[in-house]
């Protein structure tokens, strides 16, 4: 709808060039999946802050519903649309400022996550969020996700990592949420309520990042333990040993070993193939913990609780063990259909989980397969079934299994990935009922139009979902 009266209003704030309509529009249209499509009226590049008030102002002076959108490397389909507005911060990519005494970094919602992170880095810090889409995900996509990554088992996932957010609200007004405090009891929190809010509340600008120390040694060794509870053993054993040291502790079965080795043949296997293997990683801040990490597993191969171990002895090798971890999203839609799901479990019920799991899935559907690659540090599962049909009301049944087993372990339905559209159903059937009310109420007080990516994170009530 090439005519629609925005268009020049638009124009005339941000010039034509930051108004992208038609083909123009086309690296915006899917996420990294490609299941999860937009068909925006159009996108649009705004520079500052004030421009970006100015166009949710003049999307709703014309009833548009507004969907910001950064990398697009969501999962979920948290950018999915028609006919919205998409609010692109990509010209929004100043890191104002790094402040090393202070440790934090006054970003814009546009910096990409690898910017960031050499940034710090230039500064002898370390902003500790990373995982395999960091040269494309843009902070304020991380924010409004509260992503995760590979090393929440030291530093936390992104909310752990936020200072101060800016945010624009759904009537155009810049929330300044600012602060550079590590305290600050003054009210309701309300920075929380945005960050793993999608873009449903409203739109985030600007944000106040943590930085750390950075880690001038790192320990990276890839083993072969004898199960999940060895594992978790030897977690437990290097965290007291090295005072929380532990960067990060990614658990990788044979399902996922096999798929590595047949897709990405190039990243050679030094164990070869075994039914448990853990990707570990120690960082020290002064000395070296590669000596201290070699004899705590010698103990546990002692004992049984590892078979075999390996220790990166160069930054080229450090490299091709993290590689092999991070392939896992690339690996993961090489077959189809599927059913992908991203759960937390407590640590201790991960193994509980993979072996209720199997043996559901066999009964649900015996040809089914699936792949499993999991943070084992923080208990977030990465689960895909690849099942033998892919008939909806048979996906679904395999969907409610898993959140049936995850659920009756005390787990959650949604780790790091979101929400956005293909978990509403999931919400509906396992958020309980009157947090979903107060999810409604707080959305309706913020957004009273709905025109904040709706739709997304917070399934409608049943009478407005019956009828549409």
């Amino acid at each position: 709808m090439t005519d629609h009266p925005a268009l020049d209003d638009l124009r005339s704030l941000l010039g034509a060039d930051h108004v992208l309509i038609g083909a123009d529009t086309q690296r915006f249209e899917k996420d990294w999946t490609g299941k999860w499509r937009a068909q925006p009226l159009a996108v649009v590049r705004p520079a500052t802050t004030r421009e970006v008030s100015e166009c949710v102002q003049l999307a709703a002076r014309h009833c548009l519903a507004v969907v910001p959108v950064g990398g697009n490397t969501g999962l979920v389909g948290g950018t999915a649309n028609v006919g919205a507005l998409m609010i692109s911060l990509e010209r929004m990519n100043r890191i104002r400022e790094i402040r090393p005494a202070a440790r934090l970094a006054i970003v814009e919602a546009g910096v990409i996550l690898s910017d960031l992170h050499a940034a710090a880095d230039d500064q002898d810090l370390v902003f500790p969020l990373t995982f395999g889409a960091r040269g494309s995900a843009q902070i304020g996509g991380v924010l409004s996700t509260n992503a995760g990554g590979s090393n929440v088992v030291r530093y936390g996932s992104t909310r752990g990592l936020c200072l101060g957010l800016e945010v624009v609200l759904a009537d155009g007004r810049v929330l300044d949420l600012m602060s550079e405090l590590h305290k600050d009891n003054s009210g309701f929190d309300l920075r929380d309520l945005f960050i793993g809010a999608e873009g449903t509340l409203g739109l985030i600008t600007a944000a106040i990042l943590r930085l750390s120390p950075k880690p001038k040694h790192h320990a990276t060794a890839l083993l072969a333990v004898a199960g999940v509870p060895a594992a978790l053993d030897l977690l437990n054993r290097l965290q007291l040993a090295s005072e929380g040291a532990v960067e990060a502790f990614e658990y990788m079965p044979r399902s996922y070993m096999e798929a590595l080795a047949e897709h990405r043949p190039d990243l050679k296997q030094p164990l070869g193939i075994h039914d448990h293997t853990v990707m570990l990683e120690l960082g020290g801040l002064s000395r070296n913990p590669t000596p201290q990490v070699e004899d705590i597993l010698s103990g546990a191969i002692e004992r049984g609780e590892v078979l075999d171990a390996t220790v990166a002895q160069s930054e080229t090798q450090r490299k091709m063990v993290w590689e092999m971890r991070e392939a896992a999203a690339e690996i993961t839609f090489t077959r189809l259909p599927i059913v992908d799901n991203d759960i937390c479990l407590p640590v201790d019920r991960v193994a509980d989980f993979i072996a209720e799991m199997e043996a559901r899935l066999t009964h649900l559907d015996e040809g089914a397969g699936n792949l499993i690659v999991a943070h084992l540090g923080d208990g977030n599962v990465h689960l895909t079934l690849y099942p033998t049909s892919d008939d909806p009301d048979h996906l679904d049944r395999l969907r409610e299994m898993v959140e049936d087993v995850t659920v009756g372990l005390g787990g959650s339905i949604s780790a790091e990935h979101g929400i956005g559209l293909s978990k509403l159903a999931t919400m509906r059937r396992r958020k309980d009922p009157i947090a979903l009310d107060v999810m409604r109420a707080i959305k309706n007080a913020l957004d009273p139009d709905n025109r904040m990516n709706p739709g997304k994170v917070v399934p409608p009530e049943r009478d407005q979902s019956a009828s549409n």
